[in-house]
């Protein structure tokens, strides 16, 4: 039996969170930096309507989403992970980049039980579904969400997520830290 169930957001949590960036630059002939992206509305950012941005999107989300970087540490830290817990990737992702996901973590080799494709932010109904031990996110606004409801939550750091956070949210800066944390909790569930 698995010690802890984990679930995992993909894009930004386990792929460079400005994965987007070239793209968006390019497109509408901006200059922004990482260090810009200080809110999780990429149209707030960019400083440009939401419709464009979403037009934007549609256009190069099958591209983007196919060359996205892995974050230092991932695979290697997943699949320690994944010998001792259940490992389920839940992302807001639309269902029309299904084929897409599978394909990406199959062709990186990124180890999971199952993932689900929700095509909304709300990720609080799928954690109770899996009986959600720790949920690894990116957006505050996810985090905050999943805490307020009982879960536990490591954010992984971003310029666009550093805001007050509440007992249920560890912040950490690297997926070696994420190892760590988990390790201590494995620890913590196994002397109950």
């Amino acid at each position: 039996m698995k010690n802890l169930n984990i679930c995992i957001d993909i894009d930004g949590t386990i792929t460079d969170p400005y994965y987007w960036l070239r793209y968006a630059n390019n497109y509408f002939n901006s200059n922004i930096s990482e260090s810009q992206i200080t809110s999780y509305d990429i149209s707030k950012v960019l400083n440009v309507d939401r419709n464009d941005y979403l037009e934007f999107y549609e256009k190069y989300k099958f591209e983007i989403h196919t060359n996205q970087k892995l974050r230092d540490d991932v695979i290697d830290t997943l699949d320690i992970l994944h010998k001792f817990n259940n490992l389920y990737f839940i992302t807001a992702r639309d269902k029309s980049l299904e084929l897409l996901t599978y394909l990406y973590l199959l062709n990186h080799e990124i180890p999971f039980d199952e993932v689900f494709i929700l095509g909304t932010h709300n990720k609080v109904p799928k954690a109770i579904d899996l009986n959600c031990d720790i949920f690894i996110e990116d957006s505050y606004d996810n985090a905050i969400d999943l805490s307020n409801s009982g879960f536990k939550v490591i954010l992984l750091d971003t310029n666009y997520n550093r805001f007050p956070l509440n007992n249920n949210i560890i912040r950490a800066y690297s997926w070696n830290e994420i190892l760590q944390i988990i390790t201590e909790m494995s620890k913590e569930k196994k002397a109950v």
